[in-house]
């Protein structure tokens, strides 16, 4: 995730505050110190931290806190909001509109990922309905071309480009001129990196720019260089002008804060943070959800999106569990899923609480014994996948057959068993929520009614309790969800749909306050 090593610092300062036996103004500068040790060390700039810490202490003032107050909730809300302020530019970025023709064009160091990050956000957009396309404007590095045309035809996406003009100005003009022909909605223009030194690559980036006319010139910065981003950002924003910020190779980045400051610098907004190297790996930014992620957390409206994204297909199970069903072979087609959705370290840094939880567990690990949990399904009989699992009950010899078919032991077949077993059980507890919740997936997208459905649900769930992996209200209880997790030689993985179920409290400080979504 990104910033971890930040993240679990100021976690760990705001824990040993809050389990302090004296909650004093002495502990409380104490946790500021921390927190500001731990900015700087990330390479944020000395200033901002500054800045921060006088905001933190000037919005906890203990003179004024009452005895009845909880103090842990005050202090917890007032350095949450100040970390948002921190990333938050206060600037709206541009937002295409359909039907019309949208410029994006991209400039940025060289080796900083622009030409990947351009294939991330055309799928990006292409997933979310727009007509999406690429034009390769950089004639300077050998291969560029050829690696946006792989990456282009990977994706699925048109591309425009040539092995043999040398002027990138005419490269860019006529595939933009080619795509707005074709109407195309989205028109992304992939330019040669840069250094701020180089006047010459900066001359061209303006001649580009005038000759495409860009709606949006988005930066794509590394997140990995330090200190040197605010410098070069700057330099970039005083020749190109760019409206929004990408930042890449946050899954490596440990010291990953001159990013932050390059925001702050230039006031100009993140759109988007590449978190790998898939086509998949593309997380539109939010300040609130970025903290929240950033505190453990988590960003349960980044797992929606990630999810729906991704175009899972659900339709059999949540009509299965509609009807209080869950079968052998719906266990299978979650598991499937859930392998689709990407590492389990980064999908655990949108549950709340769950990224702590895994600790170092290792993503190779648990692929294999999710595929492991597959193989067994794929060694029974179609009778078998759509049974209720009794058949095995009544005849454990099936359960020896299918362990020497799928190269296990008779305990792992058991043990996914028992999980179906559990999810049978919790979808006949579902029985009615679902049908609800299916109508509430149906007006998705319809303005207000959408929160006010996701919060009707919620409710649903609350009212049910009891229900395994389940805590007190209505959320899923972390512990043990990460037993199901990790203990996947005991107890599977819960199952999409009954997780999509409980996606409707969104990630957020605690007491409420700015971490709501917006």
């Amino acid at each position: 995730m990104v910033l971890q090593d930040l993240g679990r610092r100021i976690n760990g300062a705001l824990n040993d505050l809050t389990r302090s036996q004296n909650l004093d103004e002495k502990a409380f500068d104490g946790m500021v110190k921390e927190i500001c040790n731990a900015l700087v060390e990330s390479d944020v700039n000395i200033k901002l931290v500054a800045s921060l810490r006088t905001s933190i202490k000037r919005s906890v003032d203990f003179k004024e806190l009452g005895p009845g107050v909880n103090k842990k909730r005050v202090i917890q809300k007032a350095v949450f909001d100040e970390l948002v302020k921190l990333v938050d530019p206060h600037a709206e970025p541009f937002k295409p509109k359909k039907g019309k023709s949208n410029v994006i064009m991209f400039v940025g160091l060289q080796g900083a990922g622009k030409t990947t990050t351009c294939t991330k956000l055309a799928r990006w957009y292409q997933a979310r309905g727009f007509k999406a396309c690429l034009v390769c404007a950089d004639t300077f590095r050998a291969g560029a071309f050829d690696q946006l045309k792989q990456n282009a035809t990977k994706a699925k996406i048109p591309y425009f480009g040539s092995l043999t003009q040398t002027d990138p100005v005419q490269v860019a003009r006529e595939g933009v001129d080619k795509f707005k022909k074709e109407r195309f909605e989205i028109i992304i223009v992939d330019t040669s990196g840069r250094h701020r030194q180089e006047q010459d690559l900066f001359d061209e980036m303006v001649q580009i720019q005038q000759a495409v006319r860009p709606d949006q010139t988005i930066m794509v910065l590394d997140a990995s260089i330090g200190q040197q981003a605010e410098a070069q950002s700057r330099a970039f924003k005083e020749t190109a002008d760019f409206g929004a910020i990408v930042i890449t190779k946050t899954d490596g980045a440990a010291a990953g804060g001159g990013a932050i400051s390059a925001v702050a610098a230039t006031h100009t907004p993140i759109v988007f943070i590449g978190t790998g190297e898939h086509q998949y790996d593309l997380e539109r930014f939010q300040p609130n959800s970025f903290i929240s992620k950033l505190l453990g957390m988590g960003d349960m409206q980044g797992l929606v999106d990630h999810v729906q994204s991704l175009k899972l297909d659900q339709k059999d199970t949540m009509k299965h569990i509609a009807e209080g069903v869950f079968t052998v072979r719906d266990l299978r087609d979650q598991l499937s899923n859930i392998m689709k959705m990407g590492p389990l370290s980064k999908m655990a840094g949108m549950i709340p609480g769950l990224g702590n939880m895994m600790g170092g567990m290792d993503d190779e690990t648990g692929a294999m014994k999710l595929k492991r949990m597959i193989y067994i399904c794929d060694s029974m009989t179609e009778k078998e996948l759509d049974s209720d699992g009794k058949c095995f009950i009544q005849q454990p010899e099936r359960m020896t057959r299918i362990a020497r078919g799928s190269g296990t032991s008779v305990r792992e077949v058991e043990e996914l068993l028992t999980q179906q077993k559990m999810m049978a059980g919790m979808a006949k507890k579902m029985k009615g929520g679902m049908a609800n919740m299916q109508k509430a997936q149906a007006g998705m997208g319809r303005g207000r009614g959408q929160q006010q459905q996701m919060e009707a649900m919620q409710k649903r769930m609350q009212a049910m309790g009891g229900m395994p992996g389940m805590g007190g209200g209505g959320m899923p209880d972390m512990a043990s969800l990460m037993k199901q997790m990790g203990g996947m030689g005991g107890g599977g993985m819960p199952d999409m749909a009954s997780l999509m179920n409980m996606l409707g409290g969104g990630g957020g400080p605690p007491g409420g306050g700015r971490g709501g979504r917006r």
